[in-house]
């Protein structure tokens, strides 16, 4: 039984906080602990502006957001990981220890490859990650709640 997923990536200031925001932005019968977390975060850091902004425009508020490290203390039994990047799952497995429920978003998903990462780019990139993420999420989530991959979603 999966009661706190965590969504990390590097930094924690783009991809896993637009995926916290979204998952939690869907509407689902799932009690979970959600949150996002980086694997090299030096100091605190906002939101990425980008990607609030591309956040906003489809009605979904991150709040009060600051970059957190990743901890494994904060991992249990009942932990689900989900990271943006095969490196960051490695990253989990290699200085952490964390092999267990420990997948990529789109491997979690029943995709393969990586999520793309927008930082630095245009605002259509962060948009085509968006996009990305909400499909994404649409599949996590139905997997979470029915323990299978969608037929076709």
């Amino acid at each position: 039984m999966i009661t706190k997923l965590i969504f990390v990536c590097t930094e924690n200031t783009v991809q896993s906080p637009m995926a916290e925001t979204i998952f939690k932005n869907i509407d689902h019968d799932l009690d979970l602990a959600v949150c996002s977390r980086g694997l090299v975060v030096l100091f605190p850091e906002p939101f990425n502006p980008k990607a609030e902004t591309t956040l906003a425009t489809h009605g979904m508020l991150m709040g009060t957001h600051t970059s957190r490290q990743f901890s494994p203390e904060e991992v249990d039994d009942q932990t689900l990981i989900l990271t943006m990047t095969i490196a960051q799952k490695r990253r989990l497995a290699t200085d952490f220890l964390i092999n267990e429920k420990t997948y990529t978003i789109r491997e979690f998903a029943g995709e393969q490859g990586d999520l793309s990462d927008p930082y630095g780019q245009s605002p259509n990139a962060y948009e085509e990650c968006f996009s990305e993420l909400h499909s994404l999420m649409q599949r996590v989530i139905y997997r979470l709640l029915h323990g299978r991959l969608p037929e076709n979603i």
